[in-house]
């Protein structure tokens, strides 16, 4: 009997050794508190239906069957005209009217088409047209008003034309360009799933660095909060294909790691959202509670790794695509682990392109989003890195490559521990 009574304190001290194991293995990510708390619990959606729409009067048709797509309706006006009704996932919601369908007719003609927003809702984006592979913004002939009904012109045939607020960069397009740029640079790049969105799409990350990385310092790369923001997912590729294609980028590598998450947003992004997450929920003010499982996973595991290696998150760059190019910076800097960064930085941007002037828009984030989160959470330097709608191709990977490259300089002469 007092042998069996030992036997079973032993097993209840094992027990509770394993689950302290566990328990501290586990990363638990705290609350960061804000000015403005704002609820992000799971709020309904509206599913668009998909179908072909068929105006077999007119023999012009339409579809939404793709990832990416958004179109709730499409109408006949008139015997030349047709109307795109385009309706967001919830509301409230910020004014991002996105929209993307194929557009053809059983003969080649010319055909106008209009766009319908809800109430208090205006066009935000210029189309896009996809020919032979090929996107190019739509000719300014083509805009017949600018306006609140906003109304354009455009050549269909039989084979389809795709007509998109930007171009679409599906999560599957997304997972195979980060595929690529991991089989071309093994020595320096691992992907990982680190979760599931709502809806079950993977949510990944590059794991950028060289030898080991216990005690390297953070840098973490975020993009797509937001479906329609492709432009700075652009910046972003650009910025991820300097660090590892520089010169120097091998001594930086042996001490920083870069984090990479090039799509918090699978879920809207293949849905056609405007901006929210399936949760119908704005991804970048859930940055205090956690309540969708895209940050929850992302602050997750970055706390994981920041406590595993014991490094430091020093900077957390945020690819988002606004109206103008602008960088939101904090304005607490004194007492933050790089205090004087985002002044250098934004300084050796300006210098180093041609007729260039850096936009600055800093303040203290009183919403719970990314750039507060690093400041408020991990005392390290938040940059929201916005890029216009409109801002060229040639000019985003500009402004990407030099951001890299002048962050790369500052951070090879500082000595970070």
């Amino acid at each position: 009997m007092f042998l069996s009574k030992y036997y079973h304190i032993r097993v209840l001290i094992f027990f509770i050794y394993c689950l302290s194991l566990l328990l501290s293995s586990c990363a638990f990510v705290k609350e960061v508190q804000f000015e403005n708390y704002i609820d992000t619990t799971q709020k309904a959606i509206k599913f668009q239906q998909k179908k072909t729409f068929a105006l077999n009067e007119l023999g012009v048709f339409a579809s939404n069957e793709f990832d990416g797509a958004r179109l709730n309706d499409f109408k006949r006006v008139n015997d030349s005209t047709v109307v795109a009704i385009i309706e967001p996932e919830n509301t409230p919601i910020n004014n991002s009217a996105y929209y993307a369908f194929d557009i053809w007719a059983s003969v080649n003609r010319k055909i106008y088409i209009k766009f319908q927003y809800p109430k208090k809702f205006t066009h935000r984006y210029t189309p896009k047209i996809k020919k032979n592979n090929k996107w190019r913004v739509l000719d300014s002939s083509n805009i017949i008003s600018s306006k609140k009904n906003y109304l354009i012109s455009l050549n269909i045939a039989p084979k389809k034309t795709r007509l998109a607020a930007q171009e679409i960069h599906s999560s599957s397009k997304v997972m195979s360009w980060c595929t690529k740029i991991t089989q071309e640079n093994k020595n320096l790049i691992t992907l990982k799933n680190i979760g599931k969105s709502r809806l079950g799409r993977d949510l990944t990350v590059l794991d950028i660095y060289k030898g080991n990385k216990k005690d390297k310092p953070i840098i973490v790369l975020l993009t797509r909060q937001h479906p329609p923001e492709v432009t700075g997912y652009f910046a972003f590729q650009e910025f991820i294909k300097t660090i590892i294609n520089e010169q120097i980028s091998s001594d930086f590598l042996n001490k920083y790691r870069i984090l990479a998450f090039p799509l918090l947003n699978p879920d809207g992004v293949d849905l056609g959202h405007w901006r929210h997450n399936a949760g119908g929920v704005d991804l970048n003010r859930d940055w205090s509670k956690y309540n969708q499982p895209e940050i929850k996973y992302v602050t997750k595991y970055i706390t994981k790794e920041r406590k595993k290696y014991n490094s430091k998150v020093i900077i957390g760059l945020d690819f988002h695509s606004t109206w103008y190019d602008v960088f939101y910076t904090n304005k607490k800097r004194k007492g933050t682990v790089l205090p004087n960064f985002v002044s250098n930085w934004l300084t050796n941007i300006e210098k180093n392109i041609p007729n260039y002037k850096v936009n600055e828009s800093s303040k203290n984030s009183t919403k719970p989003v990314s750039k507060g989160w690093f400041l408020y959470g991990l005392n390290a330097t938040g940059i929201t890195y916005e890029i216009g709608d409109n801002t060229p191709l040639s000019e985003i990977k500009i402004i990407g490559k030099v951001s890299a490259q002048e962050m790369i300089r500052i951070l090879l002469k500082d000595n970070i521990k």
